[in-house]
């Protein structure tokens, strides 16, 4: 069944897969096909939820999705609007070593198998010690990007006190043992790195721990689960297409 806002044709998606990937799917079309111009807004956040049938963190993860494929912005009171009509990833390397981008992979491969369940079971447990620790930890990532550090330690800081407030032992012990090896930016040498495109994929990364954050905040225990699998799965994605370069 479709559904126009604006002479949009937008679907609603059956519930089936990553229902985010879907809208970003849609909406990735549109952009690319210029049927939503350079320089307009996409319908606003309410809209898109009534079109595509689906909650607002399906939407928020899907707007965040074509951000970081350099598609669209968003700014508060003004809305999204579309910067390009095709994609440009932020990436933090040009180039990555095939021995840690195989490094990188199995990491996330098991955090992906670990980490929504740690972020569904902190949205149930957490306690008010825990949301002092999720908020500092969170804002310590936003103060390191802001003054351009790669925020590799404030990374970690912020996943390991979600472990914290699964209140299970061997959560918080998994982060104890890898330590910042967890976060593929430290396996990085500083040549790899590029920094302007760096900073761009560290304000995606930045965005999606605000979702995840107030996911748990909020003690809805779907959208952490979601919001933290779609976090690690777009990195894992992304760090993917290193090994075809």
């Amino acid at each position: 069944m479709a559904s126009s806002i604006g002479g949009l044709n937008l679907r609603k998606v059956a519930q089936q897969g990553s229902l985010s990937v879907h809208v970003a799917d849609q909406l990735e079309s549109l952009i690319t096909e210029g049927k939503v111009a350079v320089g307009e807004k996409l319908p606003t956040e309410n809209s898109l939820c009534d079109s595509f049938g689906v909650s607002r963190t399906v939407i928020r993860e899907a707007i965040t999705h074509l951000k970081s494929l350099g598609l669209v912005e968003t700014r508060r009171g003004v809305g999204t609007t579309v910067l390009r009509a095709t994609t440009v990833e932020a990436k933090p390397a040009e180039r990555i070593s095939a021995t840690t981008v195989q490094d990188i992979l199995h990491v996330l491969e098991l955090r992906l198998a670990l980490e929504p369940a740690a972020a569904e079971l902190a949205a149930e447990r957490h306690d008010d010690a825990d949301r002092v620790v999720l908020e500092s930890s969170h804002q310590a990532f936003i103060k390191a990007h802001a003054e351009k550090s790669q925020a590799r330690v404030e990374d970690f800081e912020f996943h390991h006190a979600i472990a914290k407030a699964t209140k299970n032992p061997f959560y918080n012990s998994f982060f104890e043992q890898l330590s910042q090896s967890v976060i593929p930016r430290a396996k990085l040498l500083s040549i790899e790195i590029n920094p302007d495109a760096s900073s761009r994929y560290l304000e995606r990364v930045q965005e999606e721990h605000a979702y995840i954050l107030e996911a748990i905040l909020s003690r809805d225990t779907e959208a952490a689960r979601e919001t933290m699998y779609q976090h690690l799965n777009r990195a894992r994605n992304m760090y993917a297409k290193y090994r075809d370069q």
